[in-house]
């Protein structure tokens, strides 16, 4: 069968809000090259190629514009979102495979719609950015020390992709944030993380709204990322910022608004001693439009 193309916007239920991502069925015949041009030319942040698997539901690789990346949080929901709306599915869940490993999706019905969650990787934590790179993280995002919420790391964090958690104070106004994106592409290939997440805390909520900056894998800016508010959620319970009940914590990461594609990322995070065990990341998703690919592969 000829490649089936989708625009879907995820993290949403409304048209042209959340994060729009490509999803690309009957993607066997596809070579490497293919996907990327596909990939180019959709111009998505991300684009889901869905491919059979010997020991999974489904395989999936995922690119950006540029560069064939491991998982992605928004493209991961809007292919299982497709997928179940292709095959009609019911409540149930499913395994797929990526670069990242092998994964949990939940697939559930929500009225006459579904909602989709992916168990993320273990959380992990890498030492904290420290001295001349704290500083240029800072400055890079036209940032001062100030501007930090006190006491705590600029820090990387992945639950199978990985970012910097950049924690700000309640005040900053996060949507005016205009960083300085060669700076921040030169300080990715010194650290070895391409992602860079400013957060900040909604006083008085289980939630947080937050930008994410990705220069150097050709995304300006990530309307709505799972793989961003995923390990921030763990990261939240690492340095026990939002109280819990010792067992879950239950977040709403917002992101997009700066963007006009507001969107939300219900993460839940189990707990064992205090500390983050396992990160599930949910989200809806809508369909503006589908075709099949005209030219012969």
């Amino acid at each position: 069968m000829k490649p089936q193309v989708y625009h879907v916007d995820a993290f949403t239920s409304e048209p042209f809000r959340g994060n729009s991502a490509g999803v690309v069925l009957h993607a066997d015949g596809l070579s490497d090259t293919q996907m990327q041009l596909i990939a180019r030319e959709l111009r998505h942040s991300e684009t889901a190629f869905l491919l059979t698997s010997d020991d999974s539901d489904v395989r999936i690789r995922y690119f950006t514009p540029t560069v064939e990346v491991p998982i992605c949080g928004h493209a991961t929901v809007a292919a299982h979102y497709v997928r179940a709306n292709v095959l009609g599915l019911g409540d149930t869940t499913v395994w797929q495979t990526s670069l990242a490993g092998r994964h949990r999706v939940d697939v559930r019905t929500h009225g006459a719609d579904y909602r989709i969650s992916l168990e993320q990787g273990k959380p992990v934590f890498e030492a904290p950015l420290d001295g001349a790179i704290r500083r240029a993280i800072i400055n890079a995002l036209h940032l001062t020390e100030d501007d930090m919420l006190p006491g705590l790391p600029i820090q990387v964090a992945s639950t199978g992709h990985s970012k910097v958690m950049i924690p700000l104070k309640p005040e900053v106004n996060i949507d005016a944030l205009s960083p300085d994106l060669p700076a921040l592409t030169a300080i990715s290939k010194e650290i070895g993380c391409n992602g860079f997440f400013p957060f900040q805390l909604r006083p008085g909520e289980n939630a947080t709204d937050g930008r994410m900056f990705s220069p150097a894998i050709g995304i300006v800016e990530d309307p709505v990322t799972g793989n961003a508010n995923g390990p921030m959620g763990a990261w939240l319970v690492h340095h026990n910022l939002m109280a819990h009940d010792g067992k879950t914590l239950h977040v709403q990461g917002h992101q997009g608004r700066a963007l006009g594609r507001d969107g939300v990322v219900d993460v839940t995070v189990t707990i064992r001693d205090n500390q983050p065990e396992k990160v599930m990341i949910s989200g809806s998703a809508v369909i503006l439009f589908h075709a099949e690919w005209a030219i012969d592969f």
